[in-house]
């Protein structure tokens, strides 16, 4: 592949493919996938190289095993606490450092309690291939923005791809017709895990099929998905 032109943009590339030459001047925003190698933006795993209107490159696949990135937002589990950091699982090569005081408000003194097994929305703020990233849950202001503790709800898994479609702009189908009947939280991580909280059982569960039965759907064919498990719902309730 020829690494002197962005022609690669929408193209299937491989791990180690040369996709474009780094510019002299300026800044090439880098995403999920890609890293700079000996002045080339280079493919680190195989997939459809991407570009958001930003400008912003990234490897979109298949893929379930998560390649922590700068500024990803991710759903992590607690897996320990170690000194001054949480060790987080979010679902990468290495577990995530997340500082006790990586958090709106804390101090010293008033630190977040999290257990083993509790979730968190974070952003990703370092991420070196050979080592762990690090997380917070503040933004670059110091404000939590939606960052923080999941309390309750559902925890289910998918690939990277659908994640990448959920967190899209406008929102998918499957959201907006969700939405314009239930009442519900969603959180979604570019590692693979979205969160579902609801008033009741039916409604979390009617929403996380939704979405993991959406991936490959049109927009006509996920309002019908919608549309039918609502009905089914619907039927059993009455």
């Amino acid at each position: 592949m020829s690494a002197s032109h962005t022609s690669a943009v929408g193209k299937v590339v491989l791990p180690g493919d040369n996709l474009l030459s780094l510019p002299d001047q300026g800044v090439i925003r880098v995403g999920a996938g890609l890293r700079q190698s000996e002045g080339y933006l280079q493919s680190i795993k195989p997939g459809v190289l991407k570009q958001t209107k930003s400008g912003k490159y990234w490897i979109e696949g298949r893929q379930k095993r998560y390649i922590p990135a700068v500024d990803d937002v991710v759903v992590g589990v607690v897996s320990d606490r170690q000194g001054d950091n949480f060790a987080v699982d979010i679902n990468g090569p290495f577990p995530a450092a997340l500082p006790v005081l990586a958090f709106e408000g804390a101090t010293r003194r008033n630190r977040p309690n999290l257990q083993e097994g509790d979730l968190v929305y974070a952003r990703v703020t370092t991420a070196y291939r050979d080592a762990d990233p690090e997380l917070s849950c503040v933004d670059a202001s110091g404000k939590s923005a939606g960052f923080g503790p999941l309390k309750d709800g559902y925890l289910f898994t998918c690939t990277n791809a659908l994640c990448r479609q959920l967190l899209s702009s406008p929102p998918p189908a499957v959201l907006l017709a969700l939405g314009k009947s239930l009442q519900f939280e969603i959180v979604v991580g570019m590692n693979g895990r979205v969160w579902v909280n609801s008033p009741n059982c039916a409604t979390t569960v009617l929403v996380s099929n939704a979405v993991l039965n959406s991936e490959f759907l049109s927009q006509a064919q996920a309002e019908l998905l919608v549309k039918k498990l609502l009905a089914q719902v619907q039927q059993t309730q009455g």
